[in-house]
């Protein structure tokens, strides 16, 4: 999860502070630590990350839930990661 995060990021030419600062996060560390695989989105805050990263919600969920809960996507979408 933690490269395609970084690579949505990138996408859009911002840094982790400027993503940060998007998602009013006090510290841009929680977004380095994401990116090296450690930690998660809290699900509240799905739809504010896919904002700031200009990607559409539900795709962007989708995208996580294949990441974070395999085989609960599997289960849903019955298609392998």
């Amino acid at each position: 999860m933690g490269f395609w995060l970084k690579s949505l990021r990138e996408q859009q030419g911002m840094s982790q502070r400027d993503l940060a600062n998007a998602l009013n996060l006090d510290y841009y560390t929680f977004i380095s630590q994401l990116e090296n695989g450690r930690g998660r989105i809290p699900p509240a805050r799905y739809r504010d990350w896919a904002t700031a990263l200009q990607v559409e919600p539900r795709s962007f969920v989708k995208k996580l839930l294949s990441y974070n809960e395999p085989l609960t996507y599997e289960i849903l979408f019955g298609d392998a990661v």
